[in-house]
């Protein structure tokens, strides 16, 4: 009977973590394929011939994905052969529509919208977020090592979170949000790192103090509640996003911390009270934060009803909701539609853009990339070995959820404007750059879930041998 496992001289079994990463070459090269024809479309529609741009853009995607194959197949062989071209993919079609609203631009009416080059700037960005992508699983051999230093990666975590509200207004408020950090030559967001780095420490804060949380309380209504002396973390992260939502104007980053943080205590502990505690405070903390911040007044009326203020601030989200009605089943073809309608498409409302010219079909698409790429997260957290790891890309992959919950739903005005943009689709560098670095702790956590395990030696004492599950044959 034959194991399966390939041996010197036993046959021609090709190595399954090379074919893994033939996969995954075969899957990028079919997101180089949708890319380039939607380019050639786009550009077809606007301008009625091909321009150099499609060769130049497409050239771009070559050489950098493919030098971001390289780095996967050098120092995470046994990753996931899905994250990195589902990533591509979705990159991708973001370039595509960025260049297609530039395009638009540059053909509006004078005086109404200025041309951009926002396309070009977000080639550079996708090379910068590759290039922490690669130095991070260059730099980061194993992922437990960053539960070694979890209590100062908090403190970054809290300081960049915080960074935005200590600056001038001249040095970091941009419409309307003081979340910024302004320079002369880019703008950051640091909150965006700062949502990785409390992610980090909450992942190894419940490993090390799981009995903290997971200590039986008080049983109300069948549901067992949590002793109220074990919420002060949870009260602690409350707090802070109440600070946040106060001081930096920001919605959507407060939203997005809490709730990746309650589901990463419900899923380490596995306990629906937690789940009850939590809902109850983000409820008592919407209620309170209505009545104390005038903004976020605006906000939720603005929600209600954008088109009572459809002349002021309810001009932003009506036009989306036009732009999704125009695009209807199957949209109005890509280049063809009037996306440069809506404010700020590139960046906030970019599913806007992709409702109106890929219809609801293509939306759902996206989506659906989307949902794979979160459901290959949660994969490497169900497989990976080590509880930290687990957690981890548990909440890598939440706050992916989470975030494209968000952002979704105040388009299609289902909750209010946040201001969180689309990952990898959306432009701007903050978002990229901190998304790749996202991925690429995934791309480790998932090496090290799939790589085999190490042989025993020959004749080892059965004390120290580890256990495994032996498969049945």
């Amino acid at each position: 009977m034959t194991s399966g496992v390939s041996t010197p001289g036993a046959g021609i079994a090709l190595d399954p973590n090379r074919r893994s990463r033939t996969h995954e070459l075969v899957l990028l090269g079919a997101a180089t394929v949708v890319t380039g024809t939607s380019l050639a479309l786009v550009e077809w529609a606007q301008e009625q011939r091909v321009t150099l741009d499609l060769a130049k853009y497409v050239a771009a995607f070559v050489v950098l994905y493919g030098a971001a194959h390289y780095a996967v197949r050098r120092f995470a062989p046994y990753a996931d052969p899905v994250i990195l071209p589902v990533v591509a993919m979705l990159n991708g079609l973001g370039l595509v529509l960025i260049h297609r609203l530039d395009l638009g631009n540059a053909h509006a009416e004078s005086g109404r919208v200025s041309q951009t080059q926002e396309a070009n700037q977000q080639v550079l960005w996708t090379l910068l977020g590759l290039a922490v992508m690669v130095g991070v699983l260059a730099l980061l051999r194993d992922h437990r090592t960053l539960s070694k230093y979890a209590y100062t990666i908090g403190l970054g975590g809290v300081i960049f979170l915080a960074l935005p509200a200590l600056l001038p207004s001249s040095l970091s408020e941009i419409n309307g949000s003081k979340n910024w950090i302004k320079t002369p030559l880019f703008n950051i967001q640091p909150n965006e790192v700062s949502k990785i780095l409390l992610i980090i420490f909450t992942a190894a804060f419940l490993v090390s103090k799981r009995d903290l949380f997971t200590s039986a309380g008080r049983r109300v209504l069948g549901v067992d509640l949590p002793r109220a002396r074990d919420l002060a973390p949870l009260l602690l992260v409350w707090l802070l996003a109440i600070a946040v939502l106060g001081i930096e104007n920001d919605l959507g980053t407060p939203m997005l911390i809490f709730f990746t943080v309650l589901a990463m205590v419900y899923i380490a502990t596995e306990r629906i009270g937690w789940i009850v505690v939590g809902l109850s405070l983000a409820v008592v903390g919407a209620v309170a934060a209505y009545q104390l911040f005038p903004h976020l007044r605006v906000r939720v009326e603005v929600w209600q009803d954008p088109f009572a203020k459809y002349d002021t601030i309810g001009y932003q989200p009506a036009q989306a909701l036009f732009s999704l009605a125009t695009g209807g089943l199957a949209g109005t073809g890509l280049g063809s539609g009037r996306p440069t309608m809506v404010p700020f498409a590139s960046t906030d409302f970019i599913i806007a853009a992709i409702g109106e010219e890929l219809g609801l079909i293509g939306l759902a698409a996206v989506l659906m990339l989307f949902l794979v790429l979160i459901f290959r997260g949660f994969r490497a957290s169900l497989t990976v070995r080590d509880s930290f790891g687990k957690l981890l890309a548990a909440g890598l992959a939440s706050t992916m959820a989470i975030q494209l919950f968000v952002v979704v739903g105040g388009v299609t005005k289902l909750i209010p404007l946040t201001g969180l943009t689309t990952p990898f689709m959306s432009y701007g560098g903050s978002s990229l750059l901190t998304n790749y670095a996202l991925i690429a702790i995934l791309l480790r956590i998932s090496n090290a879930a799939r790589e085999p395990k190490v042989a025993r030696k020959p004749g080892a004492p059965v004390p120290d041998r580890p256990t495994e599950i032996v498969k049945r044959v």
